[in-house]
């Protein structure tokens, strides 16, 4: 909680000092489970108006609650932040990438693919969209290799 009197800079080194003393990997592993359900609910709308016609469509779908369960228990388990967690991060920084590479295959299979980049990057599917999986994953990787507060 921020004191009335704090300063940005006194705030900051709060911060840091709660990264030192390992109160902020219980806040990430939360972070990650809440990004994980959101993130999946988002990519199921959008990859349900494309009528999920690549089969590799569901996989962002479901790592989604995977990661989430992930979260939580590396919210309430040391244990499962050091195994669970990253386990499930990985695989959803993998996914994101997989997804890059495979928004960017349907765009330059768009009429015109790259060399009518503008049109298709808008009608296209959304190129820098599954890095925001990766970045969840990512989330998730790094209160893994936090220390936790004893």
């Amino acid at each position: 909680m921020r004191k009335a009197h704090e300063t940005p800079l006194e705030g900051i080194d709060r911060l840091l000092e709660n990264v030192e003393k390992g109160r902020f990997e219980r806040s990430l592993s939360a972070l990650t489970a809440a990004g994980a359900l959101v993130t999946a609910a988002e990519i199921y709308f959008e990859h349900d108006k494309a009528s999920f016609g690549n089969p590799w469509m569901w996989a962002p779908v479901a790592l989604g609650p995977v990661g989430a369960a992930a979260g939580v228990a590396g919210f309430f388990s040391r244990r499962m932040a050091k195994t669970a967690l990253p386990l499930a991060s990985a695989a959803i920084v993998a996914n994101g990438l997989q997804g890059t590479y495979l928004h960017a295959r349907g765009i330059a299979q768009k009429p015109g693919g790259f060399s009518n980049l503008r049109y298709n990057l808008e009608m296209g599917p959304p190129l820098l969209a599954p890095l925001l999986v990766t970045l969840v994953g990512g989330m998730g990787l790094l209160a893994s290799v936090l220390r936790r507060e004893k």
